[in-house]
């Protein structure tokens, strides 16, 4: 069964991410679909608006038909590690032959050629790196800036000049690098996004938008129905369904006590300690809660930006304060070496008969609950922490709800 992979949050799934998985089996001439879906906490260090549970049955009613977790080490991880997370675990199937994600331009050839030449980490691209993030740029705008200097010092001009800078065809760039780091037969394709970019607050179409316009819209409107046009009708009805049960909209504001409890209970080296607190980042979080005009995580967001600290890099870092995610815990080496077990959320009939496939080709253990994995997994306590602390933000809050990570068995559809 030809088997396409696709890399997702699906923060709400919407009209473009229907488009996308249309292109990706017909691009492919897949049979079926694996999506890898990131957790209750997200890329850009924050919370999803829906559990991972709403959005993996919202994902094979739209047309995945087997969704496994990204666990939440990587998810919450910069682009580098996000990709090699997601890429490892359909590699790890050994049942995936294609991988097919989005990207602004919808040039798989040009990105294949620069992943080759940056695959191996050249000792000129990494001081060139270096360089740029001392000069003061944060980490994208100083790694897109590296790759124009390596490249044209390579004299490839053409590939110097690609928008680098735009977010998916960075996370497309990696993702192809993690193909490459781990000699993956999965051949990679791409879908050219249309009608919305990916940071794109306004809506100019009568059907498609980004997922940052729709939470927006949520967030102003306080209704499902506020976005009824832009997402498909199952996600609409699952939507709708975890609103009503007070579990959705989720968003940063829901989890700010807890968050300030850490904060002011913790001393700066403590701060320290934690993932992506760095450069006296730890002096300034505690600096800001005593001046905020008001307690809310926009102020706090405000009075934490800078050049250098990128919003998405401050809520990363605000997260692992959040979870307890400390920096001995994410060293470079321990996320190399890759994912020890793959987390079914959910599948379809088609999806069962993938998971049978699984059983002999798996270069890993298939967990269809955390309840006795065959071993102690360490990413494993990880995502069923992050999963207990995402369920307290929920309006009822009930003890079940902390722990269906243990209890729940994966969503059939």
């Amino acid at each position: 069964m030809r088997t396409v992979g696709v890399i997702v949050e699906y923060n709400p799934f919407h009209n473009g991410h229907l488009y996308h998985l249309q292109q990706s089996v017909r691009l492919t001439g897949a049979e079926a679909v694996v999506a890898v879906m990131s957790g209750p906490f997200l890329q850009r260090g924050e919370p999803a608006m829906l559990s991972k549970w709403a959005r993996a049955e919202t994902a094979l009613r739209c047309g995945c038909d087997l969704v496994i977790e990204l666990p939440v080490a990587y998810a919450t991880n910069a682009a580098q590690w996000f990709a090699h997370g997601a890429v490892s675990l359909l590699h790890a199937t050994g049942i995936v032959d294609t991988l097919c994600f989005g990207s602004e331009t919808g040039d798989i050839d040009t990105l294949r050629g620069i992943a080759g030449m940056l695959a191996a980490e050249p000792e000129d691209f990494r001081a060139l790196l270096a360089a740029a993030l001392q000069s003061g740029s944060n980490y994208p705008a100083a790694y897109s800036s590296a790759v124009r200097s390596y490249l044209s010092g390579l004299g490839q001009s053409q590939a110097a000049d690609f928008p680098l800078q735009e977010p998916n065809n960075t996370l497309g760039l990696h993702y192809l690098i993690a193909l490459e780091k781990l000699r993956s037969p999965i051949v990679p394709y791409t879908v050219k996004r249309e009608k919305a970019g990916y940071h794109e607050q306004s809506i100019s179409d009568n059907a498609i938008a980004s997922a940052t316009a729709l939470r927006k819209l949520l967030t102003e409107r306080r209704s499902p129905e506020a976005i009824a046009a832009y997402i498909p009708p199952a996600s609409l009805r699952l939507l709708k369904q975890e609103w009503e049960a007070l579990r959705a909209p989720l968003d940063w504001n829901g989890f700010l006590p807890r968050l300030l409890h850490e904060i002011v209970r913790s001393s700066t080296d403590e701060l320290a300690a934690c993932r992506e607190v760095n450069e006296g980042l730890e002096y300034r979080i505690k600096q800001a809660i005593p001046n905020l005009p008001s307690l809310g995580f926009e102020p706090l967001m405000e009075a934490l930006k800078t050049r250098r600290y990128t919003r998405t890099r401050l809520q990363r870092a605000l997260l692992a304060i959040l979870l307890g995610h400390r920096k001995q815990d994410f060293t470079a080496d321990s996320l190399a070496s890759g994912i020890e077990y793959i987390r079914v959320l959910g599948f379809t009939d088609k999806g069962r008969a993938l998971l049978k496939r699984m059983r002999s080709t798996a270069s890993i253990p298939v967990l269809h609950s955390a309840a006795r994995p065959p071993a102690a997994f360490r990413m494993l306590d990880l995502d069923t922490r992050a999963g207990a602390v995402y369920a307290l933000a929920f309006g009822n809050a009930a003890p079940p709800d902390l722990f269906r990570d243990y209890f729940d068995a994966p969503i059939i559809v």
